[in-house]
């Protein structure tokens, strides 16, 4: 049955208890929404019994449910968690919710308690002239902490002794908050850094938390701090924190998915949960598609993906140029069903442990979900993994089942393509690809603050209009990593990434070419596999066409011809900066010819839509 009005008092049981202890037995508290407004990225509202009001405050997590419609004006919410503080520069307390569920719907008006005497375990009756009988009895007003010692008094002893100490989730913390303790797992420590500015000299570190919800929150220590709890802080042991501060998180530096962050100072309190059993957080994802990850590509953004592995490579050796170490790396290939692939670049440890492990069921083709990677732009689009990334090798998760159950059924048998190759628009992995952000050449050139945050993708149908063949089109190359070589002292080249000296080379594309629509025209940038399909051969084949004395010019035909060829581009535009002045840079990710039947389709729902309109 829905309840149509508030708990009795549920106010002043709020008031009394301003935190609550989350092992004790708390009355049931049910409250109507008033004047339900939205301020930023959460919600304010007054919560009402009826005969008490105050001022309350739904956090980020909760707007879902008032978005969704479960949480409304004039509805009734029963608290099922909660805090109590005092806002800085505001005079009355607010209560912030942590938790919470819909009772009811919105109700016809605000609901008001009649006010009326009760008295408990006596009968009210009427005498035969309809005159309310009633004893004479002292009316004793009380306290809101009496109410509640009341209430509980009938509560079981083990609920009435219950000490355990209140730890907060993280969701629930901000920085309004007075006092809190959490309960958490340090899943990634960060190395002790020094720093120098204007004020001096000093040393800082940073962790990140992740509670038993599988909520995280990174935690920066300075100075005196960060020397204090380095070493306190151990991976993978929980702690209880209390005493820390909390900001809204900066974009730019934050590594986890969380509005605020915490700072420590040296009064801050940590000590380690012993003697407990340890929780192990749940890991949460947000999975992208591999298809959709264009636009976070070398974004501040980490993203995390689960993927059906098709192939691992052996473990290399790549040396750091800071200090030219030599780190372990293995690349492996996932797929998902979107039908694309991509590579995961892994690194250290998880290029040794994890990826041998993967290596040794390659055959088994298991699942993985990798959180945290970073994307980038190395041969189009790749994924590399950090220190603070996870690997889960096949998950108990939804995702992971779903995934093994539509690659066992019908995956294994489907045609993948990279995330990278630029196929034919009318296949069914290509199109949507080539088709989607489709836009003019001037929608590009006339707005040139595109790309000044991250890069932005679209697609063009252009023809390459010129390419200047005086231009430097290409760069010589390691045959085994593709970066650039120098010609070693006596014979050979020589390779910086792979420390080693070889006899030859390969020749790889460096392209920047003119495209023409009916809009307008642009230079573009291109690398080697696509300029292999604007040119129509490989840039070493290019090359040996460069004329000899006599003989014909092969290499300006061979220009000539690639010239006023329709293709479909995937463009990236970002911004550079040369001589103080900002530049927009426009690099071609993925080529393919014009295939007139997909295109003549595109054409006639694009005229749908403008008639619809």
């Amino acid at each position: 049955m829905t309840m149509k009005a508030p708990s009795p008092d549920a106010i002043s049981v709020i008031l009394a208890n301003p935190s609550p202890d989350s092992s004790a037995e708390m009355p049931e508290i049910v409250v109507q929404v008033l004047d339900l407004v939205s301020k930023g990225n959460r919600y304010m509202f007054t919560a009402s019994d009826g005969k008490k009001k105050i001022k309350g405050i739904l956090p980020s997590h909760l707007t879902s449910q008032v978005i969704s419609g479960d949480i409304q004006n004039l509805g009734l919410v029963r608290i099922l968690d909660y805090s109590l503080n005092d806002i800085p520069s505001k005079s009355e307390k607010y209560v912030i919710v942590t938790k919470c569920e819909a009772v009811s719907p919105a109700l016809e008006a605000e609901f008001k308690s009649e006010v009326k005497q009760e008295i408990a375990g006596i009968s009210l009756k009427r005498d035969e002239g309809g005159m309310l009988l009633k004893p004479k009895q002292e009316m004793v007003a009380k306290s809101a902490a009496q109410i509640v010692h009341e209430q509980h008094r009938n509560m079981a002893p083990s609920a009435r002794m219950a000490m355990t100490r209140r730890v907060h989730p993280l969701v629930s913390l901000n920085p309004y908050q007075g006092s809190w303790t959490i309960k958490v797992r340090v899943t990634n420590k960060g190395t002790m850094r020094t720093y120098k500015n204007v004020r001096g000299e000093g040393c800082v570190f940073n962790v990140e938390l992740t509670d038993e919800d599988g909520t995280q929150i990174q935690a920066t220590m300075f100075n005196e701090a960060a020397k204090k709890f380095f070493d306190k802080f151990q991976l993978g042991k929980v702690y209880y924190i209390s005493k820390g501060s909390l900001k809204v998180a900066n974009k730019q530096f934050k590594t986890v998915q969380n509005d605020y962050e915490m700072t420590l100072n040296e009064n801050s309190e940590v000590e380690e949960a012993v003697n407990e059993v340890p929780f192990v957080p749940e890991t949460k994802f947000n999975f992208v598609p591999i298809d959709m990850m264009g636009p976070y590509v070398n974004g501040t953004d980490l993203v995390d993906v689960v993927g059906v592995v098709v192939n691992v490579s052996p473990t290399m050796s790549i040396r750091r140029k800071s200090n030219n170490e030599s780190i372990p790396k293995r690349d492996i290939t996932i797929a998902d069903d979107t039908k694309k692939t991509v590579v995961v670049s892994l690194w250290n440890e998880l290029a040794t442990s994890v990826g041998q492990e993967l290596l040794d069921i390659a055959d088994q083709s298991p699942v993985v979900a990798i959180k945290s990677l970073k994307v980038g732009d190395f041969q189009g689009l790749s994924l590399s993994a950090l220190s603070r990334s996870a690997v889960l090798i096949n998950p108990e998760i939804p995702e992971a089942k779903k995934l093994k159950s539509w690659y066992e059924s019908e995956g294994k048998e489907t045609s993948m393509v990279s995330v990278n190759s630029g196929v034919s628009p009318s296949s069914k992995s290509g199109g949507r690809s080539m088709y989607s952000d489709r836009v003019p050449l001037a929608y590009i050139t006339e707005n040139p603050s595109l790309g000044e945050e991250k890069p932005v993708f679209f697609s063009i149908r252009a023809c390459i209009s010129f390419i200047k063949p005086e231009q430097t089109m290409w760069y010589r190359a390691c045959k085994t990593c593709n970066k650039k070589v120098t010609e070693a002292i006596g014979s050979g080249y020589w390779c910086e990434a792979c420390q080693k000296n070889d006899e030859e080379c390969s020749l790889r594309y460096i392209l920047l070419v003119k495209v023409s629509d009916a809009s307008g025209e642009a230079f573009v940038s291109a690398f080697n596999e696509e300029g292999e399909k604007i040119i129509g051969c490989s840039a070493d084949e290019l090359d040996k066409m460069k004329p000899q004395d006599g003989e014909e010019n092969l290499f300006q035909v061979k220009l000539k011809q690639a010239t006023w060829v329709p293709h479909l581009f995937r463009v990236s535009v970002t911004q550079n900066e040369y001589n103080n002045e900002k530049r927009q840079r426009i690099t071609v990710r993925a080529i393919a010819p014009v295939d007139f039947a997909a295109e003549s389709r595109f054409l006639l729902e694009e005229i749908s839509k403008m008639r619809a309109s």
